[in-house]
């Protein structure tokens, strides 16, 4: 069992433990002793987003690697798929993240991918932890000019840049396009506003001022009003808001209606389809997509696979079984022909092709997908507790999908980054749901208070 990490690296309160700097430095070494022992070319890519407690664990993971006699190669705050994009671009045996996504600006994490682009899997992250807490390092202490170097990438973010303008149709433009980008004083602010204007758009800009503090901070995917109200003020084509590090996207219509990532997955797995670039007719999502995602693709010939909440999952499943589309109702959008991770501009990108291809505004492509009314409750709880072990939870989750039968669904599970309990329910008729849905809390609430 892993403790240190969840579905998505390492996650909590900066200085706190685990996200300490002594942690860093530990898990620095851990993964520069891997490099190590497999006789690896000894380079490691890390980059952040833009939270205050970045600097420390960068330099306290930093410090842990080249103790270990691994050089790096810090690129500063670029976005979670820049990162994975440098690590193979620039043949380095592993790339780190220091970055809690949507998380406030008080939470950090540490996010890992290997060599080839992709997260470690989870017996990687546990062979980690091992090193952490035994004595195994020890048998390998670099000195003198054995020790690591660190080197900084200058042009990291052109080299991301360039990368991106490429995942767009070459004789696509978009000239007469008005968009308001939302960078959720994240990492993306540096990247998406000249990726989009060199492609000739017109961009207002929101959430690019970042201080340390107010990533994520009622701005970006997680708040997604304000930039459907600033669609609506401008005029504009279409509203793009992405998380802290990048890695999701929420749109906004002409209309000002938003577009989540199911409808986006439905959008681009259409096209995809014309185009029969879809493998196998199959995308990939999680338990959490809504049941008319499912409907839509099987109403034009394809299939729907269901993972594991987290988009790390998704991506082992594609490569599992040959897919290459999924994603996350979150926005998590994995386009595995071009990158090897979720990632907010590209999948931006790719929705703009559409539309600049069909020439219809975004209104009359992202809605198709008819939504079955689903309810998503949190429950927080003083420590992560299993849901199965919750008295009477179980009899009440069997009793409500008994009830739903075929046209709906139960799922409830723990926050892999955070205490809380997730109710989700989905089915036609909306007022039961909800009912449901406070029924399953209260249990959780009750046990919860014992």
């Amino acid at each position: 069992m892993r403790t240190l990490f969840g579905t998505d690296g390492i996650r909590g309160v900066a200085n706190v433990h685990p996200m300490t700097a002594e942690i860093a430095l530990q898990v620095g070494r851990a993964i520069a002793f891997q490099v190590r022992s497999r006789n690896l070319r000894h380079r490691i890519v890390i980059g952040k987003d833009t939270r205050l407690s970045g600097y420390m664990l960068e330099n306290a993971l930093a410090a842990g690697i080249c103790s270990m006699g691994v050089d790096i190669l810090l690129v500063g705050p670029l976005p979670t798929p820049g990162i994975a994009f440098l690590t193979t671009s620039m043949r380095a045996d592993a790339g780190i993240v220091i970055s809690a996504s949507h998380n406030p600006f008080q939470d950090n994490g540490i996010k890992i991918f290997s060599g080839n682009g992709f997260k470690l899997p989870d017996a990687q992250e546990l062979e980690i932890e091992e090193l952490i807490f035994s004595q195994k390092m020890e048998a390998l202490r670099p000195v003198a000019e054995e020790v690591g170097r660190a080197t900084r990438i200058d042009d990291a973010r052109g080299r991301y840049t360039v990368f991106l303008k490429n995942t767009f149709p070459a004789s696509y433009s978009l000239e007469g396009f008005h968009l308001v980008v939302d960078c959720a004083n994240g990492a993306t602010y540096g990247v998406a506003p000249q990726v989009f204007e060199e492609l000739g758009a017109k961009v207002t800009l929101m959430g690019v001022h970042p201080d340390g503090k107010n990533i994520n901070h009622e701005c970006g995917a997680l708040h997604p009003a304000p930039l459907a109200a600033r669609v609506l003020q401008e005029q504009a084509d279409i509203g793009i808001a992405f998380d802290g590090d990048g890695d999701r996207v929420i749109i906004a219509d002409e209309k000002g209606a938003l577009v989540d990532g199911d409808q986006i997955m439905a959008l681009c797995a259409a096209d995809l389809l014309t185009r029969r670039k879809l493998k196998k007719k199959t995308v990939v999502a999680t338990v959490m997509s809504n049941l008319g995602l499912e409907r839509f693709l099987a109403q034009h010939g394809a299939t729907l696979v269901r993972t594991a909440v987290g988009d790390r999952y998704v991506v082992e499943r594609m490569r599992q079984q040959g897919f290459n589309f999924g994603g996350e109702q979150s926005g998590h959008l994995i386009f595995l022909d071009h990158n090897t991770t979720g990632d907010g501009i590209l999948a931006a990108l790719q929705v703009l092709a559409v539309m600049v291809k069909r020439g219809c505004p975004l209104s009359q492509l992202a809605h198709h997908m008819e939504r079955v009314p689903q309810v998503l409750k949190n429950v927080r709880t003083a420590k992560k507790i299993d849901p199965g072990k919750i008295p009477g939870l179980q009899q009440a989750t069997d009793h409500c999908r008994s009830a739903l039968g075929r046209n709906g669904r139960v799922l409830i599970r723990p926050s892999g980054t955070e205490p809380l309990i997730r109710v989700m329910i989905e089915g036609d008729d909306e007022t039961m749901i909800h009912t449901m849905a406070d029924e399953l809390c209260a249990v959780i609430s009750r046990a919860e208070e014992r």
